[in-house]
């Protein structure tokens, strides 16, 4: 089939290639304008933008989906079906049904779980057991569509959102190819999703990623992994923002050290152990202002910090 393809960034990349190596023609790439970012101000190009340019397929880069000439281009291209990965955008509903099969979306849950912007992000937080990918024909409500397709993958104890994303990724990838396949055979018909078990997943602030000392230990390590990398799951020390890697395990101390309060510091010589509702989480990397990440024990020697000292 002619595919157009939507994505932006890393995430997206593993499908576009897939979608390049397949039977399927990508006749097209849309993706976000070109960013300006860095200390040099330079302008960087989104990764499927770049991986398009390696394998001479069009890109078009419009502000929003609902611009003038989106459509044109569409009608230029003429795709049979579109697919859709992590672009960063809506597609209007005056464009939904241009393609002849629509426009398929690959989204990172198992629908109608944790439909929004951050799925993986909200079931590692959770707690969820499992984790998936879903392709489903995209409507106009939010991830609500009739589904295609699903697989799943279970959430290891030490993942962090970028750990299990990656995963997805690649699996999502077979996924996409899968489903166009079955709609290219005229033998795959989308299932309407069940009405139980919806939730949502918005858009992660900087403020869901602080870490709150005063919750259990379990749920400290859950936020702390599922705000890494992106956004950074971070704290303050006397008012300086710190970002926070994975904890090393939830520990015992000594028999003769006290028990932290939430927040506060137990440092050794070669371990810094941080106080919570519960038993105490020991810290792996800590990236303090303006400086790179660093094991906990060599940010406790430069910082020179003792016990007794609070996170916040």
């Amino acid at each position: 089939m002619r595919v157009v393809f939507a994505g932006t960034p890393e995430v997206a990349v593993p499908t576009l290639r897939r979608l390049l190596e397949s039977e399927h023609e990508v006749v097209g790439v849309i993706s976000r304008p070109d960013a300006v970012s860095g200390r040099g101000r330079k302008v960087s190009r989104s990764p499927v933008a770049l991986v398009a340019d390696e394998e001479g397929v069009e890109v078009f880069q419009p502000r929003r989906l609902s611009d003038d000439g989106v459509a044109d281009k569409l009608a230029e291209w003429n795709p049979e079906v579109a697919v859709v990965v992590a672009y960063g955008g809506l597609v209007p509903p005056a464009l939904l049904e241009l393609p002849e099969h629509g426009w398929i979306n690959l989204h990172f849950s198992v629908l109608p779980a944790w439909r929004g912007a951050a799925p993986v992000q909200a079931s590692i937080a959770a707690g969820d057991e499992f984790a998936g990918a879903t392709t489903f024909l995209l409507e106009e409500g939010l991830d609500t569509g009739p589904v295609f397709g699903v697989i799943t993958e279970r959430i290891k104890p030490t993942d962090t959102s970028g750990d299990l994303l990656a995963r997805l990724a690649d699996a999502g990838s077979s996924l996409v190819i899968t489903t166009l396949d079955g709609l290219a055979a005229g033998i795959l018909v989308p299932a309407a999703q069940p009405l139980d078990g919806v939730s949502h997943a918005p858009k992660v602030t900087v403020e869901d990623a602080r870490i709150r000392w005063d919750r259990p230990a379990h749920i400290v390590d859950r936020l702390i992994r599922a705000h890494t990398p992106a956004p950074g799951a971070w704290t303050t020390l006397d008012d300086a923002r710190i970002k926070v890697g994975p904890p090393q395990g939830i520990t015992e101390l000594d028999a003769d050290q006290a028990v932290p309060a939430p927040g506060e510091l137990r440092v050794t010589k070669k371990d810094v152990f941080v106080g919570t509702a519960g038993k105490p989480v020991r810290l792996g990397t800590v990236q303090p202002p303006g400086k790179k990440p660093m094991a906990a024990a060599d940010w406790a020697r430069g910082a020179r910090l003792t016990d007794g000292q609070v996170l916040r």
